[in-house]
């Protein structure tokens, strides 16, 4: 088991390292991690993305349809709930909010669920990696982006005394990132029975696979001029993507009695850490930075024993 964690957190904590040893040799700067940024947010992002889903088995969305529901569900409620909280109880603005959401909602499973579920469920892992890829990419980052373009245009408005637009076009300004269409576009072309060639596949993930090394190392980078930030959001954040999400699932799912099989899948999957896109849009759009690379990173450290705390709660 301690291996197993061990094997797949072990290189995110090291390529985020790696990015602060840059920083602090000055190899790179706050600029140029934006710069790399860029690229993974229009290039290999939406690559992998778009080749990720088109690789997923049409027949395994069906095969466990309970288990795609429940981590559908778990996701989505988790997302929606903390975005709403955050905004109308604490009072936070509408692009934080969206992003402090998207990191307690957001379980890093296309990272590092090959890792862990795979070696924990072999053949039964494609469900819940799929199923979060999915719900990701083709609801929850969407959504996020709608939410951060609305914001980001609320402060134009306030600088320059100028009519808001309608929200449509916040609609309209997110799916004109590849980030936002390509997965969608997969999704279409999966269920209409439609697959990659191998050559293409190939293609698309070469670029596409630098994707979270990329977008963790400019973490590292921002992380070293911003410094961690132990703050009051940040614990929350961590604390209820590591601990309390996968805890309440848990306790939700025993009340079910559904076979200890897919309770067991549904809340390690529901346990692994923070994804990286939280970062990448931050740096997109300038907001809340410090407190989202604070919150990847810690998550991330303390998922080494909050994973296997749960794996001893859950398995037999």
């Amino acid at each position: 088991m301690g291996n197993v964690i061990f094997s797949a957190l072990l290189p995110i904590v090291i390529t985020f390292l790696l990015g602060i040893f840059a920083a602090w040799r000055h190899d790179f700067g706050a600029n140029q991690a934006q710069s790399l940024n860029k690229m993974v947010m229009n290039y290999a992002l939406p690559l992998t993305l778009f080749a990720g889903i088109m690789s997923i088995a049409k027949d395994s969305l069906t095969e466990q349809f309970t288990l795609f529901i429940i981590v559908l569900l778990a996701m989505m409620t988790a997302f929606l709930a903390t975005i709403v909280i955050a905004r109308y109880i604490f009072k936070r603005d509408i692009m934080t909010s969206a992003l402090q959401g998207l990191a307690i909602g957001g379980p890093a499973v296309p990272f590092v669920g090959v890792s862990v579920l795979g070696y924990l469920f072999a053949k039964n892992s494609a469900i819940p990696i799929a199923t979060a890829s999915i719900t990701m990419n083709v609801l929850q980052v969407p959504v996020t982006m709608m939410l951060l373009s609305y914001g980001s245009s609320q402060k134009k408005e306030a600088s320059q005394s100028s009519p808001p637009p309608p929200v449509m076009s916040h609609v309209i300004q997110a799916f004109r990132q590849p980030v936002c269409w390509a997965p969608v576009l997969a999704l279409v072309l999966l269920l209409a029975g439609l697959r990659l060639p191998k050559p293409l596949h190939l293609s698309m993930t070469l670029l596409g696979q630098a994707t979270g090394g990329v977008a963790l190392f400019a973490s590292g980078i921002i992380l070293f001029y911003q410094k961690i930030a132990l703050n009051l959001p940040v614990i929350i954040s961590v604390v209820f993507r590591n601990i309390i999400v996968p805890l309440a699932l848990w306790g939700i799912l025993l009340l079910t009695g559904l076979p200890h099989e897919l309770v067991e899948e549904s809340v390690i999957t529901m346990a692994i850490p923070v994804a990286s896109i939280v970062i990448i849009l931050a740096v997109e759009y300038h907001i809340a930075e410090k407190e989202m690379a604070s919150t990847l990173f810690v998550s991330t450290v303390i998922s080494f024993i909050t994973i296997a705390g749960f794996m001893l709660l859950t398995m037999r």
